[in-house]
């Protein structure tokens, strides 16, 4: 058994081995693309109605409609800002904007309405729209359990997930890009907003926004709003574009995968997503099971046993062991685990990474694996 294992490894240190590098590309953030007109407009509207400034909210509401943007857009854009800073600022908006129209229908203009926002379809529910909205912003899994001010206050999670991103986003008279642009504008103006801005700088650039269209946002800020709001907006955005940057890297220096993921595995012994690729069956001499166990993120096995003992080698991401009554372990590539028959445990991935393991089980002529209840999300959520 000694002799397979060493083997094994051996096997798994050459294959990370082969893989190839190209940083170059990575490197270059820079993009030809350009803000539109009406994008401008929303910005400067956006910011200036955030700020409070009516005085020069008329002219840009006036620029904004010259540029194309429907009447209808524009109100949108004014009632979506509400959710990022408060009634007061977006009702005094739309009364400006409504001054605007009269001002420009008494002189003969007549903008075009634009389309309506069109039926939104009720099931499922709000809270599972929002989450699949904010799934399709962030890139992100929205199965994990709450944390930081959401587990604090958990009902703000639901607010946010029904109201924002079901109510206000899924109204699609504004598309995403436009509603980030929005959304930017505003924190940026209203400062003490960081974290919200770096992510959302960052889920700009997941609906189609580029780096440079986002250092062109920030002169606009300069121009309409005052060098302060700017600079800390800049200060933010190059953080986030350097972190983005970093993390391409470690993209491409992450070798290939070992071993294929296998098949999704479907079965209540598990929580979240779970692929396994098994490496034939039983071995009736050297009695052993192996296979390749895929977690994504938050995922990971019930409470179980091994009669015989499992060994786990870590070939990539990062995870967590945990047998009962102790502190769980933090595990990481080319970390290995030795677990004794019969001791009850559970493993899998860290909230924030993907976790892979070739799992060896021993003796399997003693029995099968016995599963237990599964790890509550109070259990997952240890202080680590």
């Amino acid at each position: 058994m000694k002799k397979m294992t060493i083997r094994i490894l051996i096997v798994v240190i050459m294959a990370t081995s082969w893989y190839s590098l190209n940083l170059s590309a990575q490197n270059r953030v820079t993009s030809s693309q350009i803000l539109t007109e009406a994008q401008k407009s929303i910005i400067s509207i956006a910011a200036l109605t955030a700020k409070g400034d009516l005085q020069a909210l008329k002219p840009a509401l006036n620029k904004g409609l010259d540029a194309g943007l429907t009447i209808n857009e524009i109100r949108e854009v004014l009632v979506h800002l509400y959710a990022y800073c408060g009634f007061p600022r977006s009702i005094r908006g739309l009364q400006t904007f409504m001054e605007v129209l009269d001002e420009r229908k008494n002189k003969g203009i007549h903008d075009k309405t634009g389309r309506d926002a069109s039926p939104i379809i009720q099931e499922p529910g709000k809270y599972e729209r929002g989450k699949r909205v904010l799934g399709e912003l962030t890139k992100l899994p929205q199965d994990l359990p709450l944390s930081g001010y959401g587990a604090f206050a958990p009902v703000i999670d639901t607010f946010l997930k029904e109201h924002l991103f079901a109510d206000i986003f899924e109204r699609d008279v504004l598309t995403y890009p436009q509603r980030q642009l929005v959304t930017i504008s505003v924190l940026s103006t209203i400062g003490g907003a960081e974290p919200m801005l770096r992510s959302h700088f960052g889920i700009c650039l997941n609906v189609g926004l580029t780096p440079g269209q986002l250092n062109e946002f920030i002169e606009i800020i300069y121009s309409t709003i005052g060098v302060k709001e700017a600079e800390n907006a800049r200060a933010v955005l190059n953080e986030m574009l350097g972190n983005r940057v970093i993390k391409q890297k470690e993209t491409i220096l992450r070798p290939a995968p070992v071993f294929a993921r296998g098949e999704k595995i479907n079965s209540n012994n598990f929580t979240g997503t779970v692929w396994l690729n098994m490496f034939g069956a039983t071995d009736s001499t050297l009695h052993a099971r192996i296979g390749n166990v895929t977690f994504e993120p938050g995922a990971r096995t019930n409470w179980h046993s091994h009669p015989g003992g499992q060994i786990l080698l870590i070939t990539e991401g990062k995870g967590y062991y945990q047998a009962k009554g102790e502190s769980p372990r933090l595990l990481r590539t080319g970390d290995y685990v030795e677990i004794a028959p019969d001791v009850v445990h559970w493993h899998g991935a860290a909230p924030d990474s993907e976790f892979v393991h070739i799992a060896i089980s021993l003796n399997t002529d003693k029995g099968g694996v016995i599963w237990l209840d599964p790890v509550s999300d109070d259990e997952y959520k240890i202080d680590r």
